[in-house]
């Protein structure tokens, strides 16, 4: 098990956590993370053997933990996942929806299996379980931690993830919503976003090079970690045990960014420029004032390629 760098800063002692698609990258990490920090951990995958391989690597460096594997989607699924939790070890504390799959393509290409599918499993999937685990936190009556699996595309959209990227928007959203609905009960809301070397990432040309050095025990370079804040999944796991500890308290409905050295903010949409008319705006008038008034800068799309040196690009 990796042991974070000051994760045993943060006591989980006693916590209960659920990791939905905790059998193999960031999920796993963060499982592994939670443990380290004292939790106890569900650990759940649609892969049996994976759950299983994960709850036995957190048992061996002497934490503990079960396997649970089943599909996340269904309210059936998140029954189970919060059932399993309680019937285990007597409570739940933290919930982390973390479950996904990838069915990229583009708009005109895509069909209704490759969007329904990813929006099952990452926004209804963060809803039912979600929803599930905040009806056992106000019962039990002693607060909880709701930590969502958002990403960089959900912020800026990225080119061939329709399904993904609204799936990741609807998730920032949903916890925008929840940290208002949930404060009463003590529940804390925010949404990760991670940029980390996974199965996930090694697709994407740009990181290619960087996940395959990885893997063959090569460092990823410093101006690569802060540029494009990427690194390994270890570097991603510590905000979750942050937002899982009760040093997080005060922090809710936040869409925090981690990856490789650097964390961040990320802003909630806000209205950057106005204009206004006496009596309202017609097309005409639009037209005619768009382009010196609102339209004057237009936002950026798209996820964007940090600036590398070629040396470092080749060195890695």
């Amino acid at each position: 098990m990796n042991i974070l760098k000051g994760s045993h800063q943060m006591q989980l002692n006693g916590k209960v956590a659920i990791v939905t698609g905790s059998g193999q990258g960031l999920g796993r990490t963060y499982a592994l993370a939670l443990a380290a920090a004292g939790a106890k951990v569900v650990v759940n995958d649609v892969d049996e053997a994976q759950a299983k391989q994960v709850a036995e690597e957190i048992a061996d460096a002497g934490g503990s933990a079960v396997a649970e594997p089943v599909a996340v989607g269904t309210s059936e699924a998140a029954q189970q996942l919060v059932a399993r939790a309680v019937d285990e070890f007597g409570r739940l504390d933290v919930m982390v929806t973390n479950a996904g799959i990838l069915r990229d393509k583009v708009l005109w290409n895509m069909s209704d299996e490759d969007f329904d599918a990813v929006i099952h499993v990452h926004l209804r999937g963060t809803f039912t379980c979600a929803r599930e685990a905040m009806k056992h936190f106000r019962e039990a009556g002693e607060g909880g931690r709701l930590v969502l699996a958002g990403s960089p595309a959900g912020q800026r959209g990225n080119f061939g993830q329709t399904n993904y990227a609204a799936a990741k928007a609807g998730i920032a959203a949903m916890a925008r919503t929840w940290a208002m609905e949930c404060a009463k009960a003590g529940v804390t809301v925010n949404a990760i976003v991670p940029n980390a070397a996974t199965v996930m990432t090694e697709t994407i040309p740009f990181l290619a090079p960087y996940v395959e050095a990885m893997k063959a025990g090569e460092p990823i370079p410093s101006v690569v970690r802060r540029a494009a804040s990427f690194g390994p999944p270890e570097d991603v796991a510590g905000l979750v045990v942050f937002l899982a500890s009760e040093a997080s308290g005060h922090i809710t409905g936040q869409c925090i960014g981690i990856g490789g050295d650097r964390i961040s903010l990320w802003s909630h949409p806000t209205e950057i420029r106005s204009a206004f008319l006496d009596g309202g705006w017609s097309a005409d008038a639009i037209a005619e004032a768009f382009d010196s008034s609102i339209g004057e800068s237009l936002e950026t799309y798209g996820i964007p390629l940090p600036k590398i040196p070629t040396t470092q690009r080749e060195g890695a």
